[in-house]
């Protein structure tokens, strides 16, 4: 009985080592790379505000707010994301906002899932199915894993422009799973990550792209086992 409950506790305590762990997102440990950043106040909730570089024209780009300190190979990332247009947002814009993971110390590899919060309510079916997308940065852009594989790193998910939608991203190994809200299933699964279960490095990025004013707020992470 005894080393039951010795077992017990201790099974209690490891798991309370990778418990989600709020992240203060203060400008002291902030990198923006490609990006301005800055601190608002919506519905009396305090946000930090992302717009990318006008002068980065290419899409799907290292176009973040980097967390500084932070390495996270495998585990799990929890953000609150809300995202507007731009008054000179192209007509392409779709309020493009998402989370940037295993990036290396260059910015010059990542992986990514973002949403198009305006695609989630279009009266374009299509366009409704591309309401959620993963890349991988630098090879395996939006467009080439479209055409390669129509379908495999796209989905659709109720959202919408100017609200508050919470991102969590599940990662292990060659795996992620992406869950939206409070939803107990995984809205985007993709199985086989381009830079593969052994990534160059472990940044984690809070990313937007061309036309979107990007806000996030209530940042957690929980490191798994690498």
């Amino acid at each position: 009985m005894m080393k039951y409950c010795i077992l017990t506790l201790l099974a209690l305590f490891l798991s309370a080592q990778v418990a989600a762990q709020k992240i203060r997102l203060h400008k002291d440990r902030l990198l923006p790379h490609q990006v301005s950043m800055s601190f608002e106040k919506i519905a009396g909730k305090k946000a930090l505000k992302v717009i990318k570089d006008a002068t980065v024209i290419p899409v799907d780009e290292p176009t973040f707010v980097r967390i500084k300190d932070v390495e996270l190979i495998n585990g799990v990332i929890e953000v609150k994301v809300l995202s507007r247009l731009l008054p000179n947002a192209p007509p392409t814009a779709r309020g493009f906002i998402g989370i940037a993971f295993r990036i290396d110390d260059k910015n010059e590899t990542f992986e990514s899932i973002y949403i198009r919060p305006t695609n989630g309510r279009a009266n374009d079916q299509v366009r409704r199915n591309h309401s959620i997308q993963y890349f991988s940065y630098p090879d395996y852009k939006f467009d080439a894993l479209r055409k390669t594989s129509p379908e495999k790193y796209e989905s659709y998910a109720d959202m919408g422009l100017d609200e508050w939608i919470t991102m969590r991203i599940e990662i292990q190994g060659s795996e992620a799973r992406l869950f939206l809200n409070d939803s107990k299933y995984p809205a985007l699964i993709v199985n086989d990550l381009k830079l593969g279960d052994n990534p160059a490095g472990g940044g984690v990025g809070l990313w937007v792209e061309v036309g979107t004013e990007g806000y996030f707020r209530d940042l957690r992470m929980s490191v798994g086992a690498e």
